[in-house]
């Protein structure tokens, strides 16, 4: 699908994802959106660069989608608040690390989270 011009644009920068909404127009001149994410990377170099990953929203979609995200958003706060507890959004966040175990225990451990994950690769989605 060819990308078309934005009509309508907003930015959401949140550390280094940003987000971009851009309302675009059908070759009928119908409009959707498209919600983008860009993530940032560094290389070892010190470079970088960005992953994207876009969907795209039709008018029939709309009402279903909103519906169920907002859902989605109201149990996640409703679960766990709105305070951000996570490892990468937090830069005083300290992980503490179980000590106490094994060499043996740590190499079972692994075997059997490697024989049970399935890679998933979502780029090509």
């Amino acid at each position: 699908m060819m990308e078309r011009e934005e009509i309508f644009s907003k930015v959401l920068r949140a550390g280094r994802r940003t987000y971009f909404f851009d309302v675009r127009a059908t070759k009928a001149d119908d409009y959707y959106l498209t919600i983008t994410e860009s993530k940032k990377f560094t290389n070892d170099d010190g470079s970088f660069h960005y992953k994207k990953h876009k969907i795209y929203i039709y008018k029939e979609d709309f009402a279903e989608f909103k519906s169920i995200l907002s859902e989605m958003t109201d149990y996640i706060i409703e679960e766990k608040g709105d305070e951000v507890i996570s490892e990468r959004h937090q830069k005083d966040f300290k992980k503490e690390y179980n000590t106490e175990y094994s060499a043996k225990s740590e190499t079972e451990d692994t075997l059997k989270t490697t024989e049970s994950f399935t890679d998933v690769d979502f780029d090509d989605i």
